[in-house]
């Protein structure tokens, strides 16, 4: 190995990663047990554990997914409901652990994978600002500094006194996606987000998307929307039962994604 190359390499885990890797998933597999039976309070399930009484099925929502993405791509996740794309986001953001494989990421990561994750419901619009600001690792300065920034672009300013719960889920995507995307994070999770909302504020969020993208923030994008991915991404990938299809070319994919859903 040259000595040019072995400056833009890094050893993680035994394995050598290149320093344009943004995102490395590693033989990801994630099993969940489902319950095949009622239990209605938590002495009930402990008495049946002690009984050996409880059964469970096993299911399988990824099996052995592995794919890099490089820093400043813009990757669109496809794949029918049920096919592992949520799950998926939820272990590469670190909600869930995976029951086999590895994760390995570069930078500060902010997912947007459900509406008001990170929220607290009971606080108001601006108190959840410092909050989910808390979540992804920025000071309470840094947010002073931002907060009217996020506001203005959530253009709920009469409402950010108000606590969430009193929000419509277009409401609270519009400050978790502002909140999100202030910050200029290294790589972005975004899980059907832009679907939410009024049609101007959808266009409004692309936009600041593909700004961020211009400035090389990575793009995990989840979405139906096939004309939404053909204006973001560069390049897609296809989950089928829990599995990768296919990842490559944005076009590449994306027509091989329409042939599926026919």
């Amino acid at each position: 190995m040259s000595e040019n190359k072995k400056t833009m390499e890094t050893i993680i885990n035994n394995d050598v990663v290149n320093e344009d890797i943004a995102l490395r998933i590693s033989d990801i597999s994630m099993r969940f047990n489902l319950s095949k039976e009622r239990v209605d309070s938590v002495k009930e399930y402990f008495i049946k554990f002690m009984k050996h009484e409880l059964k469970f099925d096993e299911f399988w929502a990824l099996k052995n997914v592995s794919f890099e993405v490089k820093k400043g791509d813009r990757v669109g996740v496809l794949g029918l409901n049920g096919a592992g794309k949520s799950t998926l986001m939820k272990v590469i953001a670190g909600v869930f652990r995976p029951t086999e494989g590895s994760v390995y990421k570069q930078g500060v990561l902010a997912p947007m994978i459900e509406l008001g994750a990170g929220f607290d419901m009971q606080y108001t619009g601006l108190e959840n600002i410092y909050l989910y600001g808390a979540v992804l690792g920025y000071s309470r300065k840094f947010m002073d500094e931002k907060k009217d920034e996020i506001i203005e672009f959530t253009e709920l300013e009469n409402f950010i006194d108000v606590p969430l719960k009193n929000y419509s889920s277009g409401m609270k995507a519009r400050l978790g996606f502002s909140i999100a995307t202030v910050v200029r994070p290294d790589i972005l999770i975004l899980d059907e987000v832009l679907s939410v909302g009024d049609a101007k504020f959808r266009k409004k969020s692309e936009k600041k998307l593909i700004d961020m993208m211009d400035s090389g923030t990575t793009v995990l994008f989840v979405s139906h929307n096939m004309d939404q991915v053909r204006r973001i991404c560069n390049k897609a990938l296809i989950l089928e039962q829990g599995k990768l299809v296919v990842y490559g070319d944005m076009e590449e994919v994306t027509a091989r994604y329409e042939d599926m859903i026919k």
